[in-house]
């Protein structure tokens, strides 16, 4: 059995992955206008193949950034926004924080020279 780190790291390469074609950030768009699509849905909005959107649906599935839900014989793709969340958390959280923290001190520390020179 692998450690949870290296699982983790596996399920972010693969979104990486997924997020890495421009036909893929596409499909994900069109899902976050309108969830629940089915695959005639989104092919309409792409100039590709059915069989195209079909990889790139099931590349996303493969990253959990979608997710299928069948209702009766419709098949509905459906936008999974944890992983991206995930990555949120991992890679640009964690810089945001002292970033913002940096322009409070900023901020806190010109507020106290201005009311020093009062």
């Amino acid at each position: 059995m692998q450690p949870n780190g290296c699982i983790i790291v596996r399920e972010m390469d693969a979104v990486f992955k997924a997020l890495a074609d421009e036909s893929r950030r596409a499909l994900l768009d069109q899902l976050h206008k309108s969830n629940g699509q089915t695959l005639g849905e989104l092919c309409a909005h792409l100039d590709m193949t059915r069989q195209a959107v079909t990889k790139h649906l099931l590349l996303l599935e493969d990253a959990k950034l979608v997710v299928v839900v069948w209702r009766g014989r419709e098949k509905l793709h459906y936008l999974n926004p944890v992983p991206l969340q995930e990555i949120y958390e991992r890679w640009i959280g964690k810089y945001e924080r002292h970033r913002l923290q940096a322009l409070s001190d900023l901020k806190k520390g010109l507020e106290q020279n201005k009311t020093k020179k009062e």
